[in-house]
């Protein structure tokens, strides 16, 4: 079955390609500022432009090549990533959130955002097989809070933060995927209450969220995730991304 990371990366060359081949064109049907064309030969300028006209195809092959280039460095980082995920897991998980079996072989990594619909159904079925398979798998959180199109989710993922140095985020978690709809600083902080959270330090905490924040973004990045949730599992047989309705069955064969 072909792998997200597989579908992902052809859309990323077709639309890498699309958006290259868009800037030339505007570049070929727009004046150039006056100081610039002051400094290149009218001549010389026709017939470039000639040249790419009637040979296109130069171009796309180099832009094919650039994307192929680009390809390799990102299945590079992909998987020494995955590699990392068997061999020292410890250096994906950093100071993430983590649940379930503390000896587990299996290792999941999810990449999540509170205000993301999926991902509530997911943190549904996700509470289910853990409770199912308690002493199977370790459940690492990251956050990627896509805020181009959810607002809320960047406070929540800092007021989540903040819980979680008090060491209470799973409850937060949960709590916050429960009450999705009303997302805001008066859950966030009656949240906070309910849990009997020290309130100085969480509002504190809030403030200081955002490298932690960042460094789930920018890993979320090198490995050209674009949607959630998203998963990565681990295990000694395997190491690869994983459907959400693959993970049980993954669960459930594991020794």
């Amino acid at each position: 079955m072909t792998t997200f990371f597989s579908w992902f990366g052809r859309l990323l060359q077709y639309l890498r390609t699309l958006a290259v081949i868009s800037m030339l064109c505007f570049l070929l049907t727009s004046p150039l500022p006056a100081q610039a064309a002051s400094r290149i030969d009218p001549q010389l300028e026709q017939q470039v432009l000639q040249i790419i006209r009637e040979h296109p195809e130069a171009i796309i092959e180099s832009v094919q090549v650039y994307q192929q280039q680009q390809q390799q460095k990102l299945n590079q980082v992909r998987q020494g990533f995955l590699q990392d995920l068997k061999t020292n897991p410890q250096t994906v998980i950093g100071e993430s959130p983590t649940t379930g079996s503390s000896n587990s072989k299996i290792l999941l990594v999810e990449f999540s955002d509170f205000q993301c619909p999926y991902c509530a159904e997911a943190h549904k079925t996700l509470k289910d097989l853990l409770a199912k398979y308690p002493d199977k798998v370790k459940l690492v959180y990251k956050n990627l809070p896509l805020t181009s199109i959810h607002p809320q989710a960047l406070p929540a993922a800092a007021a989540a933060w903040a819980a979680h140095q008090q060491g209470k985020f799973w409850e937060y978690h949960d709590a916050l995927f429960t009450n999705q709809k009303q997302l805001g600083e008066a859950l966030y902080l009656d949240i906070a209450k309910n849990l009997n959270l020290d309130l100085v330090k969480f509002k504190r905490h809030q403030t200081l969220a955002t490298p932690a924040i960042t460094k789930d973004v920018q890993l979320a990045e090198k490995l050209a995730v674009s949607g959630t949730p998203f998963f990565v599992i681990s295990s000694p047989t395997i190491s690869r991304v994983v459907q959400l309705s693959d993970i049980e069955n993954i669960l459930a064969n594991a020794k």
